[in-house]
Formats: structure tokens, sequence, C-alpha cells
């Protein structure tokens, strides 16, 4: 068994371990759940190998998987696993990873990467598959240099994108304040001040100092007004679906029971909106947004963009 996967597969013991093993599958998607089940893997974790592992079935077929968000939920192509014993499967998951590459930070494609290798080394021990198509490829190195901010005009631009009101709120409390991201969507509805265009950081009450406060303009008060739409409690940012059981009261609407947004899912939002406005074609992240407003507080840049335009509700 090779080292990359000997940490997340449970050996088996006992009489006739590895003697009797189950037909190979046709599938790819097939061996991808017989991996798994024998994986020592959490739930989370689970659920992560799988997102990872389907998208390489696209590269396998001479196809691309989908970006953002859409990557999560789309419906993988049917691909043989023999496939993996082919030509060209090196190939084209080199071409592949350097996409990925191009799309996100190291860190996920190197985590996608080590998924790969874990499930291709257990499918050779299983005999399924005789090669291994990820010998030639590497992990990525470090951690890339820091993004530089979005420029006024890039600010311009995004505030004028055809986006949902709850997008449009949020980038504009992130630009005006500055504030730390978790901040921004730990804001509650019954502890922000509308008139006076403020909400105390990090949850806490509202008679604390100037400095402790996420701060924001006029024009942003009055898109949180209409988010809000006279909610007095819960958070101010909800995602679009109902909140599993398991969620935390402070963090479910208690009108409407939905969840309060995850910076995980604001950021693909982020990423997939911008893609089209960056002329790289990657997307920008919160990160440059944020720093950008910070430049802006700090007299480097306008500090007044574009007003809203392009909202959708």
């Amino acid at each position: 068994m090779s080292p990359g996967h000997k940490a997340v597969i449970a050996q088996r013991t006992g009489p006739g371990a590895g003697s009797l093993q189950a037909p190979a599958p046709v599938e790819y998607a097939v061996a991808i759940e017989r991996y798994l089940a024998e994986a020592s893997l959490g739930a989370t974790s689970r659920r992560v190998y799988r997102i990872s592992l389907t998208s390489w079935s696209w590269p396998l077929v001479g196809r691309l998987p989908p970006g953002g968000a859409g990557r999560r939920g789309a419906t993988a192509p049917a691909v043989p696993l023999a496939l993996l014993d082919g030509e060209d499967a090196g190939r084209r998951l080199a071409a592949a990873l350097a996409a990925r590459a191009a799309q996100t930070d190291p860190r996920t494609v190197n985590r996608e990467l080590s998924a790969l290798r874990s499930a291709v080394g257990w499918w050779q021990d299983q005999g399924w598959i005789s090669g291994d198509p990820t010998a030639g490829l590497r992990h990525l190195p470090g951690r890339p240099p820091p993004a530089l901010p979005l420029a006024a005009r890039e600010v311009a631009r995004l505030f004028r994108a055809d986006a949902p009101l709850r997008e449009h709120a949020f980038w504009r409390v992130v630009y005006d304040s500055g504030a730390h991201l978790g901040n921004v969507l730990g804001m509650d509805a019954g502890r922000i001040d509308l008139p006076g265009g403020g909400a105390p950081a990090g949850g806490r009450g509202l008679a604390h100092h100037d400095d402790d406060w996420i701060r924001w303009r006029q024009a942003t008060g009055e898109l949180l007004r209409l988010l809000l739409a006279g909610r007095t409690h819960g958070p101010v940012f909800l995602t679009d679906r109902k909140a599993p059981a398991r969620a935390a009261a402070a963090d479910v609407c208690p009108f409407t029971g939905r969840a309060r947004m995850s910076y995980r899912r604001a950021a693909e939002i982020f990423s997939t909106v911008t893609r089209p406005l960056d002329p790289a074609g990657k997307g920008w992240t919160l990160g440059q947004l944020r720093q950008a407003g910070l430049a802006a507080r700090a007299g480097r840049a306008p500090a007044e963009p574009t007003p809203p335009a392009g909202v959708t509700a």
C-alpha cells in the first residue's frame, strides 16, 4: 500500500482478509464509493473527499469540471475506471491540475491531488487498475504571494454587477468598514444600529468603544434596511436554505429558519460573480475587496465607490 493513503484506510484484519475481493467496478464513480467505504474518515472529510475525487472524472474524458459553487452539485460524466490506465490519463490529469491551480489556492489543489493519490493507490492494491496516472503530478509549492487590493475602477465595476441584494449589502459593508470578514458575517439584526450606521464587532453589546464597531456609509445602510425587511433578530446575512438541525440557535433566523451564511459560501459566490470581471478569468477574493476598503479609509484610493446599481432582489 502506498504511503499516501495508509493514513485514511482502515486495514482489514482477520481470517481471509484480502483473499476474497469484490469484482472490479466498471464505473469510476462506483470505485470512489468502494474506496470511501473502506476509508477511516469522518462524515465531513468523507464528503470533501467525494467532491474532490468526483471532480477528477471530467478531465478523464477530456472536459473540465464546473467552476465555483456549481462544482459541488454537478452531475459528473459516466467514466469507465479503466480510463485511469489509458495512455492519456496522466496528461489529462496534469492539464486539469494546472487549470485548477489557476482557479484556487495551492492548499486546496494539493488536498484534492492527495485525495486522488490515496484512491488510486487503494485501487491498485485491489487490482482494479495497474498503472498510476498521478505519478507525474506534483504538489504546488507554498503559498502564493497575496493578491493586490482591488483598484478603484474594479470596485466600481463590482458594485455595478448584477447580483442579489444580500451580496451587494455584504460587499458594501466589507468595503466601507474594512472589518474582518468573520465579524461582518457574524452581525446580528438585533445588534445593529441602522440610523447610526454601525454594528459591534465580534457579537459584543452596543456600548463599546467606536474602534470595536463595524461602520458603513448611508448608502450601505439603505441596502441593509432593504435586506432586513423588518427582521429584528437573527443573522443579518442568511443562506438560501433552511438551517440543518445541528445549527446553533444564534446562527438561525427565527423567522425564516435559514442559517447564517458561512465564509466559504460567501467566498464562492464572490469568486463566481467576479470571474467575468477579472481580466485573468480567475475571479477576485473577498480579501482583495477588504484591502481595497482599508486603502480607501487610509486615503490611498477614492473613498466613495459608484452608487449601487444592478442589485436584484
